[in-house]
This record gives structure tokens, sequence and C-alpha cells, in this order.
């Protein structure tokens, strides 16, 4: 017997039980998250094409870096340093997207609720890579310089938690 099944049959659709799976699944996500923000740079840290101009505002290097960084060209972010972030969030939210609606929330999606979830996650991914970014940023250089990316992606783990629980329970995977 599958190891949550006879929870599921005790707990049902309770708000309660599903917090707990919800939970659990996004722990596996921090997981898949903090294993590719940490071996993702490897593979992008020799990209030097710079951000387009849309881009360039969000990551400005000159709030994000404190002097020189290989992933700044001629004063412009580079996207070896944001892909790594980025991957790892689109990743693991398009894993978690998934394991949410059959596990925790036990839903069909549809074409609509995964082009809102894209769209939804999309935004908080720009905002969650900038934040990663500008922890890993502060973080670099000092004491805890080696743990940079992993607080870094904790934290954005935790703001993406904030929005997308309500989102796929009350919005994509709600029961009619």
């Amino acid at each position: 017997m599958k190891p949550f099944e006879k929870l599921d049959q005790k707990y049902g659709d309770s708000s309660v039980w599903q917090f707990i799976k919800f939970n659990l699944i996004s722990f596996s996500i921090t997981l898949l998250q903090l294993v590719l923000a940490n071996i993702l740079p490897f593979f992008f840290d020799s990209f030097t094409v710079k951000l387009p101009p849309i881009l360039q505002s969000i990551f400005d290097a000159k709030v994000l870096f404190q002097g020189e960084s290989r992933y700044v060209a001629d004063g412009v972010v580079t996207w070896g340093y944001v892909l790594p972030f980025f991957l790892s969030n689109f990743i693991g939210n398009l894993y978690g997207y998934f394991a949410n609606m059959k596990v925790t929330f036990d839903g069909e999606g549809s074409s609509r609720s995964l082009g809102i979830y894209c769209a939804v996650v999309f935004a908080l991914i720009l905002i969650s890579t900038w934040l990663q970014g500008r922890i890993t940023s502060l973080l670099t250089g000092g004491p805890l310089s080696f743990l940079a990316r992993t607080i870094a992606a904790c934290a954005a783990g935790m703001f993406q938690f904030i929005v997308i629980f309500p989102l796929e329970k009350f919005v994509l995977f709600r029961k009619h």
C-alpha cells in the first residue's frame, strides 16, 4: 500500500492534510532546486552573453555585485548568472505542479490551469531569481559565502510556497 493511501482515505480532502502533503512535496521541490542551484553554475558560468535590456533593470549589476564579478560584462549581468537560478526554479516548479496536482489535491489539470500556473510561476521566478541573486551577492565574500546559493534558494522557495499553495488549492485544482 502506498505510504499515504491510508491517511488519504482517513482525511480525504481535509485542508490540513493537503497542507501537510503540500509541505512534503515542497520539501522535495526544495531539494531538487538546491541540487540544481548548486550544480547548474558549473554548466552556465561560462555564458558571458549579456541580459537583454528588459532584464537589465531587474538584474542591475550595481545592486547585485559589489566590485567586479565574472557574471558582469561591460556593466551588465550575464546569462551565466541568471540561468542557474531561473532553471532551478522552473524545473522545480514544473515538477511541483504535477506532483501537487496528483498527490496533494488529487485533481486533474487543464490547459487553462497550466497556463495560469505558468504565467504566475514566470512572474514568481523573475522575482525569486532576483531575490536569489540579491541574497547570494550579499552573502558572497562573507562567512556564509559557502552557503550563499543554498540560503538564497531556500528564501526563494519560501516566497513561492506562500503564493503557490493558495493558488493551487483554491484556483487551479479546486474541486467543483
